[in-house]
């Protein structure tokens, strides 16, 4: 059967609208995407976003570096009222809305960019109904059922992406490019992140899931805790992994290291800026086409891997098998 023809998901592609809905502890994105998207931010009101390394790393970026042509973020909403007010103020965004609901056809498409996986159904519930268009962060979910009825979303022809910025960084594009010449066949990977597994697991998980074929993982052990997660992945083609994330690991952010059978080769993201804009460019591209940059399957199999994790955990260590989640 012929593969149809992808067409844009927005009606006029080359000037695209967009909200970002949402805001939660420890996640800076609306500031940071917004000024990335839009192209220009005020300098003081970011100073005042409350994440410092946010306008250190937008101040480091010259200004062509900074925007996405055909593109603006034109309304906000967060959880506390006062936020969307900051947010609005930093990144030069001209409508403030009361409930997230109310940018129903004013916008094309939505950013969901709260990295709370198991709220991400109910936010994104509205908008998959009136059929915009959605970026959710990562994770986009972390438990099962969560994960059936974005399947089931995906399978009534709902357009959503969810990727982890880690998958653009060009730290780990060039570790990709280089592996197969550096470390013959791969036999071991380890990467680690700070924070959660449910919340940042995903990082740790999309900087080395391109390394090894899609369809391929087998098992998940977490042997650690909610604050050390310790986890052992394992891929058919004769890869392990561990992935470690622990609370205050923030010396090991996306640090990423490969052993094969003639060498390895290490990776560490080294600033997130590059890799955030990547991401977003990814997303307009895919409102522009319809083509999306990564198959919904490799997107299943990652959150049933962030879920193994968390049930293994949760079973004192049990290994889980990826066919265990359906």
């Amino acid at each position: 059967m012929p593969k149809p023809t992808s067409a844009p998901l927005v009606p006029d592609p080359g000037a695209i609208r967009l909200a970002m809905l949402g805001l939660v502890d420890g996640n800076g994105h609306p500031y940071s995407w917004s000024a990335i998207i839009n192209g220009r931010y005020d300098r003081a009101a970011m100073a005042d976003c409350g994440f410092p390394s946010i306008p250190q790393y937008l101040a480091a970026e010259s200004p062509e570096h900074l925007g996405i042509p055909g593109v603006q973020v034109t309304h906000v909403w967060c959880d506390d009222p006062a936020e969307a007010v900051k947010v609005a103020k930093a990144a030069f965004i001209p409508h403030v809305v009361k409930r997230p609901e109310d940018v129903i056809g004013a916008v094309d498409a939505v950013v969901i960019p709260t990295d709370r996986g198991w709220e991400h159904v109910d936010r994104a519930r509205p908008f998959i109904e009136a059929g915009l268009p959605l970026f959710i962060d990562k994770p986009l979910c972390d438990r099962i059922e969560d994960l059936r009825q974005f399947v089931a979303w995906h399978r009534e022809g709902k357009a959503f992406l969810s990727t982890s910025a880690m998958r653009y960084a060009k730290e780990f594009v060039a570790a990709r490019e280089r592996m197969a010449q550096t470390v013959g066949q791969p036999r071991l990977m380890t990467v680690t992140t700070p924070k959660s597994w449910e919340r940042y697991g995903i990082h740790a998980l999309e900087a080395v899931y391109p390394l090894l074929a899609p369809g391929g993982w087998v098992s998940v052990a977490n042997t650690g805790t909610e604050s050390a997660n310790i986890v052992h992945a394992r891929h058919a083609g004769g890869g392990d992994v561990v992935l470690a994330a622990v609370a205050d690991m923030y010396g090991a952010f996306a640090k990423l290291n490969v052993y094969g059978t003639t060498g390895s080769l290490a990776a560490a993201l080294e600033g997130t800026f590059y890799a955030f804009k990547q991401q977003l460019v990814a997303f307009v591209d895919y409102l522009r086409t319809g083509e999306p940059p990564v198959p919904f399957d490799e997107t299943v199999e990652l959150m049933k891997i962030i879920i193994a994790g968390v049930r293994s955990r949760q079973e004192s260590g049990r290994m889980v098998r990826l066919e265990e989640i359906q």
